[in-house]
């Protein structure tokens, strides 16, 4: 099987890799001459066997908008675009019925894993019809983790079930993450606590709240002990705030999440350790780029006066 996958950047680009490591012969695209493996969509195009199809990994928004609307004007009837990045699900339908108007085929995938998932595989959640799915299931089995398929993947339903899946997953990704930050904050907080490092790599085996997420803060704390070299301040990319608008239409009460959400607004305001440590998650997991700390004069923290919430925890004070 030969696809074109477009948008070579911190996703794009070890998805590719982990899909010709499985088999799966690809033709990438990217703005960087040094990364595309095509000059143009048109020359993607040309290189690949009839029905093609064509996975999308772009920032969402504008940019994936633009290059619906492109692949429209050069894919044919009967080819097959996998939208792969954090769309809003209700795009999906404006997407999918631009690509029908041409007789080409809509898939929307949710993709989880960061920027580990080259190695343990990506979770997929994707919405659309059933044969589309069955015929690109060969480029799903690549990509998702080893073991059983439902393990990793899901056909989550119609068109836009598989973003809204995604958004979902996120929200609850945003409770976890503030939860652990704020059992850190704690420790950090006590004066007869004397290891929070050690602390949290004690709750890796054997304790409920072991997780991935956990593994990810342990290895944050140790390359990063007290997070000095990062700022608390952390950007939302977009799904908390869906989850919490769809939760508010729907009538659900989401109180973990939407508070997750404003904590991030917080963040943006005051530099605490709790947010310290969802802003290094969000590297550590995502290759999101993280805010480095600076002195709110300009100065670093270390060359300002502390106040009393930094003194109390010490020197170091204060992805997603």
């Amino acid at each position: 099987m030969h696809i074109g996958l477009i948008g070579l950047g911190k996703m794009g680009l070890p998805m590719r890799d982990r899909l010709r490591s499985k088999g799966i012969q690809v033709s990438g695209f990217d703005r960087n001459p040094v990364l595309s493996d095509a000059g143009s969509l048109t020359e993607l195009a040309a290189q690949l066997t009839v029905p093609r199809i064509v996975w999308v990994m772009v920032p969402s928004g504008g940019a994936t908008s633009a290059v619906i609307t492109d692949l429209a004007e050069v894919l044919d009837e009967g080819d097959l675009v996998i939208e792969g990045g954090n769309s809003r699900y209700t795009e999906d339908r404006e997407h999918a019925g631009m690509l029908a108007a041409k007789g080409i085929r809509y898939l929307d995938c949710g993709v989880s894993g960061g920027i580990w998932g080259r190695e343990s595989g990506y979770g997929l959640m994707v919405g659309g019809d059933a044969a589309d799915v069955s015929e690109a299931m060969p480029v799903f089995d690549a990509l998702r983790p080893d073991g059983e398929r439902a393990d990793g993947f899901v056909h989550a339903g119609a068109t836009g079930a598989g973003h809204y899946a995604k958004m979902v997953h996120n929200g609850i990704e945003y409770g976890l993450m503030q939860a652990y930050a704020e059992g850190y904050e704690l420790l950090e907080s006590q004066e007869i606590i004397g290891d929070v490092a050690g602390i949290l790599r004690a709750w890796q085996s054997g304790t409920v709240i072991r997780s991935w997420l956990l593994e990810l803060a342990v290895r944050a704390v140790r390359d990063d002990p007290g997070l000095g070299s990062i700022a608390g301040f952390v950007e939302d990319s977009g799904e908390g705030r869906w989850s919490v608008e769809e939760a508010l239409a729907a009538e659900v009460p989401a109180p973990v999440i939407s508070a997750a959400v404003f904590a991030r607004f917080t963040s943006r305001q005051d530099d605490s350790p709790a947010m310290k440590l969802v802003a290094a998650l969000r590297g550590q997991f995502g290759g999101h780029a993280v805010k480095q700390a600076e002195g709110l004069d300009g100065r670093p923290p270390a060359q300002r006066p502390q106040s009393p919430a930094e003194q109390a925890i010490g020197e170091t004070g204060a992805p997603e």
